[in-house]
């Protein structure tokens, strides 16, 4: 099995059995067909990825790992709240009628700011630190502004990255206020896991450990059925990642630069519905 395999099975395990319900609240969340979408939950769940050992990919579910960097690379890299610029459909329920989810992710990645050694965005900042001062303990992206809050079309789910380095390590720490763990939790995982071996790549570093730090982990009513088939699930070993050795500019990577050698998963019987 996967390290990832055991981390969700231990996560789901836990919130099916000593999880609480929030049935007996009025929650925002809503099906298709408007009936509330009710969560049982953990609060705080803290999960670490030793990236120098395998990729946390799940195998107990199939991942869409192409359409997973390409969304990082949407926010990260292009910095677009423009739908038309993502390849897969996962925005669509949040777009507004001029084609951009808000003042959400990566339009707040790409607003810059003013330093003294000249002005970036937060990801050229980051970038920037890493190259010139990886001593630093102030390397962070947040992008919960609550001034343009109003003007998000969802709220940020995962919101801030740490970056560290430590012994010629890139390790980073991806804090979460919620989390769809059956339909999310892995994707999110697979997509910071895979940037921060971007950010160690081109900066002459090796990855470390991703450290994913959840506030609200949850499991909807509608997917547990589905959950609980997928702890019954085979499981098999983690596959490899390969990286295009190449690329040396954060702004080069491509989906196509990332190859999942032995990629074996059970796929799933039901596209799983996403509450809004």
């Amino acid at each position: 099995m996967s390290y990832a395999d055991k981390v969700f099975r231990e996560n789901i395990t836990d919130i099916l059995e000593n999880g609480v319900w929030d049935t007996d609240m009025n929650v925002r969340p809503r099906w298709h067909d408007g009936t509330p979408a009710h969560t049982v939950k953990k609060f705080c769940i803290v999960n670490r990825y030793d990236l120098s050992k395998e990729f946390p990919i799940m195998t107990l579910r199939k991942q869409n790992f192409k359409n997973a960097i390409d969304e990082i690379l949407w926010i990260w890299q292009k910095k677009s709240n423009r739908i038309a610029d993502l390849h897969s459909h996962i925005w669509d329920s949040w777009a507004g009628e001029d084609g951009t989810i808000g003042k959400a992710y990566g339009y707040q990645l790409g607003i810059k700011h003013v330093y003294p050694e000249g002005e970036f965005d937060q990801v050229d900042r980051v970038l920037f630190d890493l190259k010139n001062n990886p001593a630093s303990r102030r390397i962070l992206t947040n992008i919960y502004n609550f001034e343009d809050l109003h003007e998000m079309n969802l709220y940020p789910c995962a919101y801030s990255m740490t970056f560290n380095v430590a012994g010629g390590k890139l390790n980073g720490i991806l804090n979460q206020r919620s989390n769809d763990m059956a339909v999310a939790n892995n994707w999110n995982v697979m997509q910071y896991s895979a940037l921060l071996m971007m950010f160690a790549q081109v900066t002459g570093l090796k990855a470390g450990e991703f450290v994913h730090v959840i506030a609200d982990a949850h499991i909807y009513d509608r997917h547990i059925p589905s959950v609980k088939e997928m702890l019954e699930n085979t499981e098999y070993p983690a596959p490899k990642l390969i990286i295009n050795p190449d690329i040396d500019d954060f702004y080069k990577f491509t989906p196509d630069d990332f190859v999942l050698e032995n990629y074996q998963a059970t796929p799933l019987k039901e596209r799983l519905e996403v509450a809004i």
